[in-house]
């Protein structure tokens, strides 16, 4: 399959899970588009998938910045 599937919803609605299969049918990656996931050391706070989920499949922009790190609209535009 060649293309991006979207997956959105409410917190605890399963969007995890759907990726992670959607990414092994497919041979695919997951990129990370919850703010709270960007941060290395916040991995329970923001149920982070956790590194045998994260080996499984590729998983990109997760846990890139220190919890100091703030991150913004304008930081991604630059």
């Amino acid at each position: 399959m060649t293309g991006l599937i979207v997956i959105a919803g409410p917190t605890a609605s399963g969007k995890s899970a759907l990726a992670m299969r959607c990414a092994e049918a497919n041979g695919g990656v997951i990129i990370n588009a919850d703010s709270m996931q960007l941060y290395r050391e916040l991995r329970i706070l923001s149920a982070r998938p956790s590194p045998e989920d994260e080996a499984r499949a590729p998983h990109r922009l997760y846990g890139i910045l220190d919890a100091e790190d703030p991150a913004s609209a304008g930081r991604w535009l630059e």
